[in-house]
């Protein structure tokens, strides 16, 4: 197997995920290069995990010939590091969201030529639970699907999942939302674990979407990230069934209901000397989502990045989209208007916009 060579624009946070993805996967993945503005990040980075740094992405795409390009940059630049990678011929895969609004996701829309390959690294959709929970809603087993309730993660984020959900594509939305402030005792943040007791107030966003004949829920407060005491919800409903966290409730026939849960498979609890890493998700006797990169010992968040790595690659090659700019920009445009119905406290209707096929 040949390993997918990609380089990286940006050195934040983000940047740590794909790399950590390259070290524990060396046959599947390699890093060429890392840009970064500062000469002193760019070297920094590269001493640490092994790759080479540069301060220029026309530099490293000369020295090192990637298949594509990751931007994990703020979304103030991303769609003019976009641009630049278009007009020489250089698939993208771009962090989220690819625009700040919709003015500039529409220009980026309008100055892109129409054999670009931009895709956006949305992975939440490709989590093992989040991808089982789907997969089961597409399965059949829950007949029709009219309804979803989505409190799993912000903004676009958050509608992605639901449009996935629901099984929605372009299709217009009457959109009303509320906010609701509550106090909540924080948990650990991207530093790790907490110092002190602090409470905060938790913003909740809570909207409809209502498609005509499907309804999506959405219910989040950025607060929940990394919170000890709230949990992610996802309830898709169908006419024969429905799946509810980590139930799976469907009609067999219309006198025999099925009750089962989705259960997680990991390796290297009790006496089992695996290793540690997912095997999949079960429900019943079947996988709802099985791990193309064990035993590698990544976490979910890094699954579902390197399955964004890997559908860069089959896209490249002709295969079907990761998720789109086209996707990525209605999820954003979506989400802005879920903001501006919370705000002013009136129900909003989108509207097609120019990337819908």
């Amino acid at each position: 197997m040949t390993a997918i060579r990609f380089a990286i624009v940006g050195t934040g946070w983000r940047t740590d995920f794909f790399l950590r993805i390259a070290q524990a996967l060396p046959e599947r993945f390699e890093v060429v290069g890392v840009m970064s503005r500062s000469a002193e990040r760019a070297a920094a980075v590269a001493q640490q995990w092994g790759v080479a740094g540069f301060t220029s992405v026309d530099d490293m795409l000369r020295d090192t010939s990637p298949s594509f390009l990751v931007l994990s940059v703020p979304r103030t630049v991303a769609p003019s590091l976009i641009r630049h990678a278009a007009e020489r011929g250089v698939p993208v895969l771009t962090e989220t969201p690819p625009a700040v609004d919709l003015d500039e996701a529409l220009a980026l829309w309008a100055a892109l030529p129409s054999d670009a390959i931009v895709q956006v690294a949305e992975q939440y959709h490709l989590s093992p639970l989040l991808s089982a929970q789907v997969a089961a809603a597409r399965s059949g087993r829950l007949g029709e699907v009219s309804q979803a309730m989505v409190a799993q993660c912000h903004d676009y984020h958050g509608v992605s999942v639901m449009r996935r959900a629901l099984g929605v594509g372009y299709e217009d939305a009457e959109i009303t939302a509320a906010i609701f402030e509550s106090p909540l005792v924080t948990g650990p943040d991207r530093h790790g674990d907490p110092r002190e007791e602090k409470r905060v107030t938790a913003r909740q966003t809570t909207a409809r979407f209502d498609f005509g004949d499907r309804l999506g829920v959405y219910d989040f407060a950025a607060e929940q990230y990394f919170s000890w005491i709230r949990g992610n919800r996802l309830l898709v409903r169908g006419d024969r069934g429905e799946v509810n966290d980590l139930e799976l409730r469907y009609l067999k026939d219309y006198r025999t209901p099925v009750h089962t849960e989705f259960r997680r498979m990991d390796t290297g609890e009790g006496g089992n000397l695996e290793g540690k890493f997912l095997r999949g998700i079960l429900a019943g006797d079947e996988w709802f989502f099985s791990n193309p990169f064990m035993p590698a010992r990544l976490n979910d968040d890094e699954i579902a990045i390197a399955r964004c790595l890997v559908g860069m690659a089959q896209r490249i090659d002709g295969g079907p989209d990761v998720y789109s700019l086209a996707e990525a920009s209605q999820d954003l445009y979506l989400s802005l208007l879920m903001k501006e119905a919370a705000t002013n406290r009136r129900p909003l209707r989108s509207e097609r916009q120019p990337w819908a096929p």
